[in-house]
């Protein structure tokens, strides 16, 4: 008898391709790379600025969780507008927009693809499928979360208790 393990497998977040960010406080910056983070916990948003879904449940779930891991230096938050359609409207602005609506002090990225209108890089090397979409990469870059749905209170508190068992602190 086999079974899959297809979804115990280990797969290591790839580089990120995304060349426009904007900072914490909403100015252009320089490209950030995921080997920047390498040991921290890396919570990756996934938008599109005309997606509902992504204002009406996935946008509120990001800041109740950078809300709630304030001051926690072991985590990373990253928002990605990842544009595969719209491109017209999900532009570079439209993130400096989202960053200012909801008040999220974390860097900001649009990924319109490598010639600024086809598909995001981020969707297609992380087989991301719409947005809203959360991607959750531990501290030696693996991949433990991929999907739209999130349970934002269980994964609050599975990231805090990640963070109390590398201090050894119950």
């Amino acid at each position: 008898m086999s079974t899959s393990n297809i979804d115990n497998q280990i797969i290591k977040a790839p580089e990120f391709k995304v060349k426009n960010w904007i900072n914490a406080e909403g100015k252009k910056t320089d490209e950030i790379k995921l080997s920047e983070y390498k040991g921290k916990f890396k919570v990756v948003y996934c938008f599109q600025h005309w997606c509902p879904g992504c204002h009406s449940k996935g946008l509120p779930d990001l800041k109740k969780m950078v809300t709630a891991l304030e001051g926690n230096d072991q985590v990373v938050f990253l928002a990605i507008q990842t544009v595969f359609e719209g491109h017209h409207a999900n532009t570079y602005d439209k993130i400096i927009e989202t960053q200012k609506k909801y008040e999220l002090k974390i860097p900001f990225g649009h990924d319109a693809g490598d010639d600024g209108k086809s598909r995001s890089n981020i969707m297609t090397n992380y087989k991301t499928g719409g947005t809203p979409w959360f991607i959750l990469i531990d501290q030696n870059d693996n991949i433990v979360f991929a999907d739209f749905h999130l349970n934002v209170e269980g994964a609050i508190e599975a990231i805090k208790s990640l963070d109390k068992s590398t201090r050894g602190v119950n």
